[in-house]
């Protein structure tokens, strides 16, 4: 079992095209300025995801991708498996091990990849979507918090106030 670049850079480029789902295609160059991928690379791995069944490509002017299903039947296993393969022990495997009457170690990876599975398929590109969300409206808010003066009292990033003057009457 061995993850690469390849799911996290699948995973954050399907987590954008999630956040966008229902609204006009993606194009690969957008997906690949928001997340910092290179877009060769990127181009890759949406075709992969496409072959998958994952995206589908849109021609023409306003082109892209779109997700080909509901964001909330796509689990990051399906991101990863399509990008990578099957999740399934990479030592203990009948191609690897040498021990033809079997191996007790064989158990624990059996438990881990099984554990990984799990794992991945419980988060949906809709929850990760939201939480990205969520993640960028934080972030928008921290940007504001930043933006306002030292010495400005608030109670809301968006609603500062100035302290009053000390040492002078009104």
């Amino acid at each position: 079992m061995k993850l690469s670049a390849r799911s996290e850079y699948g995973l954050l480029a399907l987590i954008d095209l999630a956040s966008a789902f229902g609204a006009r295609p993606m194009p690969t160059r957008q997906l690949a300025v928001n997340r910092a991928i290179p877009p060769a690379f990127l181009e890759q791995l949406l075709a992969d995801l496409r072959r998958a069944g994952l995206v589908r490509a849109v021609r023409g002017a306003r082109g892209g991708f779109v997700l080909a299903r509901d964001p909330s039947t796509i689990s990051a296993l399906d991101i990863v498996e399509a990008l990578e393969g099957p999740i399934t022990p990479s030592v203990c495997s009948g191609e690897t091990c040498t021990r033809e009457s079997g191996c007790a170690a064989a158990d624990v990876w059996s438990e881990v990849s099984g554990a990984v599975r799990d794992a991945l398929a419980s988060f949906t590109l809709d929850r990760l979507a939201e939480d990205q969300r969520r993640l960028d409206d934080l972030h928008q808010d921290s940007k504001l918090v930043a933006a306002i003066p030292s010495g400005t009292v608030t109670s809301h990033p968006r609603r500062a106030l100035r302290p009053p003057h000390q040492g002078r009457t009104p």
